[in-house]
């Protein structure tokens, strides 16, 4: 048998998605799980979007259209920026791609070379790390931790920096930790990389999504830094529409028409449907989502602080918790059956909650947190409340 590529066997499959189809096999063989494993809103997607949707099927608006997006839709990317973020982009300094992580990947492929170095704040999503690896990039890790409520600081970057520093990704809020950096901590960042010749990967993807916080982009610092930021957004949170994969980059014109020749030649472009039901959505975003999630967030913290040797950071943004289990690691679980098992790392952990409790989570390993797992309150109160009723049980059983 002829071998696969070096690329293709150093790729690890995303964690969150191979939980989320563990959790769904389970699901459908009757099993009554909560799925705590998947970052998917779980609001309906607004109506003037779904209709958007329908009118273009109806309409026969099922052709190709511009590799970077219809220019209505770009238009109006640009008018949102304006309006919510303050800041001033042409159509011909956005293009719209499937889903925002398609966005990132694209952003990657233009501006790393073989060997160049992506400075990435840890806890880190998932997809990040691979998708740099992939195209030719050195992935340099810079640890957080709760002390620092999972934040990098401006020395720690400065520190990082060397002569082949080619960018630094920055994502808040966070997934999977929530955290949301303040102006005045972007600013102190920003003074630092202004400094050196670097790009800036900003990944706002949660920002409507912040709790008592207000979100600040960092291509605001100012027009120097502007100029080498990509702004990276969709949506799939915002608008709860995962399922039909818009995402967007703004940033600088000739990166960003380098950008639309290689999608040129991998998707070409986004859906037609999903653009004219990404128009539609624009200006959709319904508050009470917002305080939803927020509710959620405040009782799932409450019931974790009360599990044994569980401790958790308040997060600001996003709908993630992100427990620190470092306590119970390597102690004896008590099983349903009579037997034990100890818990020698967060994986297991994370799979013996699944097998034993019936609850999915995701472990932070592939987060770059050995220490912690990810729990998504984007799920409904009932769902959360069996889930944490079941974890206590769980945790009351670890010795």
């Amino acid at each position: 048998m002829l071998e696969l590529s070096a690329r293709a066997k150093s790729i690890s499959p995303s964690p969150t998605l191979s939980i989320d189809t563990k959790t769904k096999a389970l699901k459908a063989s009757g099993v009554d799980i909560v799925n705590l494993s998947v970052g998917e809103p779980d609001f309906p997607t607004p109506d003037r979007a779904a209709l958007a949707g329908v009118a273009a099927i109806a309409n026969h608006f099922t052709r190709y259209t511009d590799v970077s997006g219809i220019l209505e839709l770009r238009q109006a990317i640009a008018d949102k920026l304006l309006t919510e973020n303050g800041l001033s982009y042409s159509p011909s300094e956005i293009i719209v791609s499937s889903g925002a992580k398609h966005s990132l990947y694209n952003i990657f492929m233009v501006i790393l070379n073989p060997g160049d170095e992506v400075l990435l704040p840890a806890p880190y999503w998932v997809s990040y790390p691979e998708q740099i690896r992939l195209a030719g990039g050195v992935v340099v890790p810079m640890p957080t931790d709760e002390s620092t409520h999972f934040k990098i600081t401006p020395a720690q970057l400065e520190a990082a920096m060397t002569d082949k520093t080619k960018a630094i990704l920055i994502n808040s809020p966070s997934n999977p930790t929530g955290s949301v950096y303040t102006p005045e901590e972007l600013q102190a960042l920003a003074k630092v990389i202004e400094a050196h010749d670097i790009f800036v990967v900003s990944d706002e993807i949660y920002e409507q999504l912040i709790y008592g916080v207000h979100h600040y982009s960092i291509a605001k610092y100012s027009d120097k830094l502007k100029d080498r930021t990509f702004l990276v957004n969709g949506f799939s949170k915002t608008y709860a529409m995962t399922g039909w994969r818009v995402g967007y980059v703004a940033g600088p014109a000739p990166y960003v028409k380098a950008m639309s020749s290689f999608q040129s030649h991998t998707t070409a472009n986004p859906a037609s449907i999903s653009q004219k039901a990404a128009l539609g959505a624009l200006g959709t975003f319904d508050p009470k989502h917002r305080e939803e999630f927020q509710a959620r967030r405040d009782y799932v913290l409450n019931e974790l602080l009360e599990l044994n040797g569980v401790t958790c950071t308040k997060p600001e943004g996003a709908f993630y918790l992100f427990p620190n289990v470092k306590a119970v690691l390597g102690k004896t679980l008590r099983k349903n059956n009579g037997e034990t098992a100890i818990l020698t790392t967060v994986d297991l952990l994370c799979e013996e909650l699944l097998t034993e409790m019936h609850v999915s989570t995701v472990p932070g390993t592939g987060f770059g947190a050995p220490d912690n797992f990810r729990i998504s309150y984007a799920t409904s109160m009932d769902q959360l409340q069996k889930a944490m009723d079941r974890m206590k049980d769980f945790f009351g059983r670890i010795e």
